[in-house]
């Protein structure tokens, strides 16, 4: 997993209520297991027409937010079912940061463990941020996650919590695999005195 530790770029304003999971990734693109090749599945609906044609009028299909690391959303983002496809298909497009007011939990739960940074900020924030995002091209937007802090093009800057142990993961690109691998040594000793201990099991 990629390390998170820092982020500057232009935010794409996405502001949509409850953004569930079908949204993100629709069904008919859940057929793998493996977690590259979703990029062209994100948002579908959203982005294209039923002759595979992009809307112009949809926020990434726009020249200034085509390439955007940073997401600004609606209320409630993530929501509905717990597909996993969802996180892997914004990272394999390559967003590492959504930021909004609130996430379902298992969305918000499956987007630290695979290296994106999902942002719970005010209403209040979320609307200072969203005007920024919205100017495009002409506002980069800084998410800080050593500081916890989103700096603004103005100058302004957001405050953000995050649970201790998740900063440290995605500060040192630790998924599960990863957080386990630490641990190598002490396995290691353990399984050879459990050998020895237990010769025939």
């Amino acid at each position: 997993m990629d390390k998170f530790t820092t982020l500057t770029g232009v935010a794409a304003p996405l502001p949509i209520v409850n953004i569930d999971t079908d949204m993100i990734i629709p069904k008919q693109f859940l057929k793998t297991i493996e977690r590259t090749g979703l990029a062209r599945g994100l948002f579908y609906e959203l982005r294209f027409e039923e002759d595979g044609s992009e809307k112009p009028e949809f926020v990434l299909n726009q020249p200034a937010w085509r390439k955007s690391q940073i997401l600004v959303a609606g209320d409630n983002f993530g929501c509905g079912s717990s597909r996993e496809h969802a996180p892997w298909a914004l990272l394999d497009y390559g967003i590492r940061c959504v930021i909004s007011t609130s996430f379902a939990d298992i969305f918000y739960n499956n987007c630290f463990k695979n290296g994106i940074l999902p942002i719970r900020v005010s209403p209040e924030d979320l609307a200072k941020l969203m005007d920024d995002a919205a100017r495009g091209a002409n506002a980069t937007v800084t998410v800080d996650l050593v500081a916890q802090e989103i700096r603004g093009p103005d100058g302004g800057t957001v405050h953000f919590d995050v649970d201790p142990f998740r900063r440290h993961c995605l500060l040192e690109g630790l998924d599960d695999i990863g957080l386990t691998l630490e641990k190598a040594d002490a396995i290691a000793a353990y399984e050879t005195t459990a050998a020895t201990a237990r010769p025939w099991a």
